[in-house]
């Protein structure tokens, strides 16, 4: 089941399971010593799908200035290679397309999963760079 909260609408056990999937997959799992739970996520719109009551894919939306963003898109590891990735982006892509409809949206991608976000109508812009020990590339989509 997706859902599509915003913070103060998590449950504790939700906020933890996303928690525990985030730091499993970009602290551990990624081998990167940074701090992961940070105050975006009081503002961000929560986009996750549960299954026998553990996330399996999430990721968060959030306004800033003249854009909007998303990050920490992350599916567990046991479910990699699904396709619940791109049903994740599909879902968090209405979620923007409602949410902010007139706002382009622009992300900073781990540069090995660029491709990934040009199936969805990203594009790069300008060079990549390095952010929290992981090359990144600036990727923009307009939103139509």
């Amino acid at each position: 089941m997706w859902s599509i909260k915003q913070f103060k609408d998590l449950t504790t056990a939700e906020l933890y399971a996303i928690y525990e999937l985030r730091v499993k997959t970009f602290v551990v799992e990624q081998h990167r010593i940074y701090q992961e739970v940070d105050a975006i996520d009081l503002k961000a719109i929560h986009i996750f799908k549960t299954e026998a009551n553990k996330i399996v894919a999430y990721a968060r939306l959030f306004k800033e200035d003249d854009h909007c963003s998303f990050g920490r898109v992350v599916v567990d590891q046991r479910r990699r290679g699904q396709h619940l990735g791109g049903a994740l982006m599909t879902q968090l892509l209405t979620v923007a397309a409602d949410r902010f409809p007139q706002l382009p949206i622009q992300i900073e991608a781990q540069i090995q999963v660029t491709g990934f976000y040009d199936h969805f109508g990203f594009r790069a812009v300008g060079q990549p760079f390095i952010f929290n020990q992981t090359e990144h590339q600036k990727m923009v989509k307009v939103m139509a």
